[in-house]
């Protein structure tokens, strides 16, 4: 089992910066889905989350091949690229997932009673707005680029690992 959380103060300066977050977490996922296919295949899981102050990767499974899948992930996240069609296609799920949200009165409910109990919260009408009014490509390039130039690693490996 392994899990490191990449931790970046960026993230909650803004709206923005919460849903181009968002957005690179799943363009990064979309494009892991077909070269970890054969991972998932010989019983190594692997799931990438965007948390409140960074991405969460999680790997678990047989210890002789998970640190090929953890370099996997790695990689694509230092050499993050992405194409106009994916970008557009992540965005507009976004905007669905954040409206299914809003439109649930308990996770609403809940959304207020955090943004009530929490210094630095944006509430997700900020957000669903922040994505309605538009990204653009290059904000994610040049978000992407500071994320990874400000990071704090987190880690924890459990199992049969040397050190």
């Amino acid at each position: 089992y392994v899990r490191f959380h990449l931790i970046s103060p960026l993230i909650q300066q803004s709206a923005e910066n919460i849903v181009l977050f968002d957005t690179f977490v799943n363009i990064l996922s979309h494009n892991l889905a077909e070269p970890a296919y054969e991972a998932d295949v010989a019983q190594l899981e692997y799931k990438l989350v965007a948390g409140e102050h960074g991405l969460v990767i999680r790997v678990k499974g047989f210890n002789h091949k998970l640190p090929l899948l953890f370099q996997l992930i790695i990689d694509h996240l230092s050499d993050f690229s992405f194409t106009p069609a994916v970008f557009e296609m992540i965005t507009e799920q976004l905007k669905k997932t954040y409206f299914n949200i809003l439109i649930k009165p308990e996770t609403l409910a809940k959304d207020v009673r955090l943004l009530i109990l929490e210094h630095s919260r944006w509430s997700m009408i900020d957000k669903y707005e922040t994505l309605m009014n538009g990204l653009s490509i290059e904000s994610l390039s040049s978000f992407v680029k500071a994320f990874k130039s400000q990071l704090f690693v987190e880690g924890l490996v459990q199992g049969n690992f040397t050190s």
